[in-house]
């Protein structure tokens, strides 16, 4: 799949920019705030409607600016197809449209642009806070599986709604009453969450071992475990086992919840673990192990997307290959022989014969 053509209006600091690109490396150049990223990310919510940076759809959309666009032609599933996204800043709902029909939610644009992401602080990753590893899970399950995208929201939304009543509580007691029916939902829910990580994760660790081993000459053994609750015994058991469990989890933590007035267990609250020759990276792991750690994870996950839609993935690499040492560089270099690969610079010397070369400046293509 190829993104051949993107128009961005109003999005972040881009009034009115068109650009074609090469089915190869696109390497886009600049100096440092000039709107590398910003193009990036939207090159990866075209395809997934979601942001790896924004929190709020608002915060794309240019200062003053009444909505912002985001339209892409696309060669992909051996035809060419266009998607297009109106933002809006304030409350109204986004748009979407896919060769020109209005669609309800990013699911109805599922494997036309799939994408993924590899930044500076995906290097790190394995020793940052759990927060960041479930992040770097669900952009590319939400991805996969566009039911657990569903899934993920419905979670999120009864988690906070459960978050108020433990808030209000002690101030109106009678909101318990419908506590039972949120932690129902929640496990249900929660359920689904954990069967789709396990899986995901099972395959990702296997994937992401293969690259490993290329990368230290089979000199490290490297193996992913997905930890979620602890009553949960096996995370691939039937959803009703499953579901069973998690109501386990909560009963025995209602009353530290009552007591905290906050959510303290759930799906909410996973990781997962990357270990070397059996060795916890995240608590021994010197930076150059974590760093081809967190590689073969990208690598992996885009063959993992690449299996799924029988086409390889859209690669951004965003300013990743200055953060990496002549060997890790080339490791990486050597993986993007296939597919449409964008890299962000600020050292176009170093790259420029890579692909075809677009110089970022102000928010506008340099000639």
């Amino acid at each position: 799949m190829n993104l051949s053509k993107l128009t961005l209006r109003d999005f972040r600091n881009y009034v009115n920019l068109e650009l074609d690109f090469a089915p190869g490396v696109n390497l886009i150049v600049g100096d440092n705030a000039q709107g590398k990223t910003n193009l990036l990310e939207a090159i990866g919510y075209l395809g997934s409607g979601k942001s790896f940076r924004a929190q709020k759809t608002a915060e794309m959309v240019r200062f003053g600016a009444e909505f912002a666009e985001i339209e892409g032609e696309i060669q992909a599933q051996e035809r060419l197809q266009s998607i297009r996204w109106v933002l809006f800043p304030g409350a109204r709902r986004r748009m979407l449209q896919r060769n020109g029909v209005k669609k309800s939610t990013a699911a109805d644009i599922a494997g036309v642009l799939p994408s993924v992401l590899f930044c500076p602080e995906d290097l790190m990753v394995l020793k940052a806070g759990s927060a960041q590893r479930r992040r770097l899970g669900d952009y590319a399950l939400c991805q996969l599986r566009p039911k657990y995208d569903a899934a993920l929201t419905e979670y999120n939304r009864i988690l906070d709604q459960k978050s108020c009543i433990l808030k209000e509580h002690l101030d109106n007691p009678a909101v318990l009453e419908i506590l039972p029916e949120y932690n129902t939902r929640l496990c249900q829910v929660g359920a689904q969450i954990i069967s789709y990580r396990a899986r995901f994760y099972d395959s990702l660790g296997k994937a992401a071992a293969a690259y490993h081993g290329q990368f230290s000459g089979g000199a490290e053994e490297f193996s992913l475990q997905y930890k979620t609750v602890s009553t949960v015994t096996d995370p691939f058991a039937p959803l009703d086992v499953l579901r069973s469990q998690m109501e386990a989890h909560l009963q025995s933590h209602a009353k530290a919840e009552l007591s905290a007035m906050q959510c303290l267990t759930g799906p909410h609250k996973d990781d997962f673990d990357v270990t070397l020759n059996g060795i916890s990276l995240k608590s021994y792991g010197s930076q150059g192990q974590t760093r081809t750690a967190a590689i073969s994870l990208k690598l992996a996950q885009r063959e993992l997307m690449g299996r799924e839609w029988g086409e390889e993935p859209v690669l951004l690499l965003d300013d990743v290959l200055s953060e990496l040492d002549a060997k890790r560089q080339d490791f990486v270099l050597n993986q993007i022989d296939r597919g449409q690969v964008f890299i962000t610079c600020c050292e176009p010397e170093r790259f420029t014969k890579l692909g075809k070369n677009i110089e970022i400046q102000s928010g506008n293509v340099k000639v």
